[in-house]
């Protein structure tokens, strides 16, 4: 059971830039203060490095076609990552293909190697920036017999991870969404009024998930309810464009977290505690391939809810003259802090995706264990978490705060994540050795 999402300012503060992200770590407990300053070397390692690459090369316009959702992308490179990094240094149990390589081979090099093979065939278009990268991360490993091995095993397991993966269903021909009228339904949002989007990514196979409804939400509160009546007043009221109601701290949270796109948001998040965490190349391998599996299959569990239910965004439902409830009022001039996103409002993407994230981080890294803080100098907006929990119910209120979603969409999707985080991390991570 999830609490209502508390939408008073927030004491910390955050912002998320892409290719300019400044960070800064406070103090974490004595025990991780001392590991951190034992690893943490001016270099991240390769994982983190690709890791680093993939986020910029997926970002890139036009990279991969619009109708396969980006975290199907970053499963599948960390999990190639991570199969070929494991299959040397043969400490766990892989995550898709069981390759063994020879003990000898570099496992940097395998990283480095896989994900530039994964990379390369799934974002051809980015091939310049995957081929500079793998240049800069043989530079920085040097030829060496051990070298040469490791680039070849890497090369091996990402071809077969792509094949494991190819006929997935993600190429799949896109349905067409056809809007039905009426109080609640899903209608194409302004400004642009877009096709709905990812209307294929339900029908891709899950990597973990047992199926796509497996954790499928019920539905959300009928129009006639008191529930919607609050939370339909709620977002009127704070998610307008000139908002009297909402704080300049909201305002700043509600743009900040559009400002780039969850799933990189977490994977920025995941290179910090990874790096002053004090993690090794293979603790990292493998907490990217969970991280992103997760990601992936909460993509795939969102969009199933999200065309089940197809209900309509703020903007359509605050405008339309038709309300369905006696306890709302029509406002046909409202417009939100934010564009709306292209696909139905329940339950909320951004809420979805960082409880997962966050459940997954304090997993790997323990609850409360990280300060961080994100910048994005596009917007002049720096905001700093006591930790990953925190983060992540910001993201939820801030799509509130941006007029993007109603309150039950958000815990819906808080939900929904904590959930497909929960049976992926018990499904990957259930061996003793996986703690």
């Amino acid at each position: 059971m999830f609490k209502r999402l508390a939408l008073a300012g927030a004491t910390a503060t955050l912002a998320l830039g892409l290719a300019t992200t400044a960070w800064a770590s406070g103090p974490v407990s004595a025990h991780r203060t001392l590991k951190s300053r034992h690893h943490v070397t001016a270099v991240p390692d390769q994982v983190v490095q690709w890791n680093q690459v993939l986020q910029k090369a997926l970002v890139a316009p036009g990279a991969q076609p619009a109708s396969i959702h980006p975290t199907r992308t970053m499963a599948i490179t960390q999990i190639a990552v991570y199969d070929a990094v494991n299959g040397i240094l043969r400490r766990d149990r892989p995550l898709l293909v069981d390759l063994r390589g020879p003990r000898e081979a570099s496992p940097d090099a395998a990283a480095a190697s896989a994900a530039h093979t994964a990379l390369d065939a799934l974002l051809p278009s980015q091939a310049a920036t995957i081929d500079a990268a793998f240049a800069t991360s043989m530079a920085q490993l040097r030829d060496s017999w051990a070298v040469r091995r490791g680039f070849a095993f890497g090369a091996r397991v990402a071809r077969a991870v792509l094949a494991e993966r190819a006929d997935d269903g993600a190429d799949g021909t896109p349905p067409v969404f056809a809007p039905i009228a009426g109080p609640g339904n899903y209608q194409l949002t302004p400004p642009a009024f877009a096709p709905a989007g990812f209307t294929q990514t339900a029908r891709v196979n899950p990597f973990v998930l047992d199926s796509a409804r497996q954790f499928r939400p019920g539905p959300p509160p009928a129009l006639t309810s008191a529930r919607y009546a609050a939370d339909f007043q709620q977002v009127q009221s704070l998610g307008e464009l000139n908002s009297i109601t909402r704080t300049a701290d909201q305002t700043a949270i509600g743009t900040f977290w559009g400002a780039a796109p969850i799933w990189v948001v977490w994977n920025q998040v995941a290179d910090q505690a990874a790096a002053r965490l004090g993690h090794s190349l293979g603790q990292n391998a493998r907490l990217f391939a969970v991280l992103d599996t997760t990601l992936a299959d909460s993509a795939i569990a969102l969009y199933d809810a999200k065309y089940t239910y197809a209900r309509w965004r703020p903007i359509t439902a605050i405008t339309a003259p038709d309300q369905g409830n006696p306890n709302t009022t029509a406002d046909p001039n409202w417009v939100p802090l934010a564009n709306t996103a292209t696909d139905p409002s329940y339950p909320g993407a951004h809420a979805e995706f960082s409880q997962a994230a966050a459940t997954v981080l304090d997993r790997f890294f323990g609850r409360g264990s990280f300060r961080f803080s994100l910048t994005n100098p596009t917007v002049g907006i720096t905001r700093t978490f006591s930790g990953f929990a925190q983060a992540a119910a910001e993201a939820s209120a801030s799509r509130i705060f941006a007029g993007q979603h109603f309150g039950y969409d958000e815990e819906a999707g808080q939900a929904l994540g904590a959930h497909v985080a929960g049976f992926v991390l018990d499904r990957v991570l259930r061996h003793p050795e996986h703690r």
